[in-house]
């Protein structure tokens, strides 16, 4: 198993548009984009310290 090279990638992409469609994939990619966005802030929450946190919901 080693990199993966540009005709994988193609064949990849190939067989999501297939499978999807070509008006899913934007609700998918919208979807998955969200659920990283939100993964991010809570890391982000998450390193805080926790007297910055006290103050934050008082």
């Amino acid at each position: 198993m080693g990199r993966l090279g540009v005709t994988e990638i193609l064949v990849i992409l190939a067989v999501v548009l297939l499978l999807f469609g070509g008006k899913k994939i934007p609700e998918l990619m919208k979807g998955l984009g969200s659920g990283i966005k939100e993964f991010k802030n809570a890391a982000k929450d998450d390193s805080q310290p926790a007297d910055k946190k006290e103050d934050e919901t008082k």
